[in-house]
């Protein structure tokens, strides 16, 4: 993990309340390596391949996006990402919270972090591709909480029955 730009935030639900250490992530360590493959079997599980756009570790090294990762003392929490689509837009990509720190608020603190990166990257809209099922139905509702809205295919993105897209202008 990188700490070139290590930022604390508080995470809490639940009653509890943590301190998150959030640092831009190299993506060579085992922890954030462990999660995403976790990610994508998880995700796997639920959407058809032809349907499934997350990204697995070498498509997160291309220079057009950024992993945080988050952490709670010296454990994984979670992560999430940042992908530049152009100058005004941008893509969240691998929003995943540790099994071992759901409903502590890791979700919501991270995607916070993600919008001021947004906002201060000079993006004016930021939008998302997440699952149709029941399963992805707790992110919609966070993201909607954060001011996200359904919307068309954005991007490279086609209709797809297996897909929801959701935007916010920042």
């Amino acid at each position: 993990m990188s700490s070139n730009t290590d930022q604390s935030a508080t995470a809490g639900a639940t009653g509890s309340r943590l301190e998150l250490r959030i640092a831009v992530d190299d993506l060579s360590g085992p922890e954030i390596a462990a999660l995403l493959t976790e990610h994508l079997t998880e995700l796997g599980a639920q959407s058809p391949a032809e349907s499934m756009h997350a990204l697995d570790l070498d498509a997160l090294r291309r220079p057009e996006i950024t992993l945080w990762s988050g952490w709670d003392s010296d454990t994984l929490a979670g992560c999430a990402a940042l992908k530049r689509l152009d100058a005004e837009h941008a893509e969240i990509k691998s929003m995943r919270t540790a099994a071992t720190h759901k409903r502590r608020g890791i979700a919501s603190t991270l995607l916070r972090h993600l919008l001021a990166e947004a906002t201060a990257r000079g993006y004016r809209r930021l939008s998302l591709e997440t699952g149709t099922q029941d399963y992805f139905v707790p992110a919609q509702k966070l993201y909607a909480a954060h001011g996200f809205e359904f919307c068309e295919p954005f991007g490279d993105y086609k209709l797809d029955p297996y897909s929801h897209y959701m935007t916010r202008t920042l």
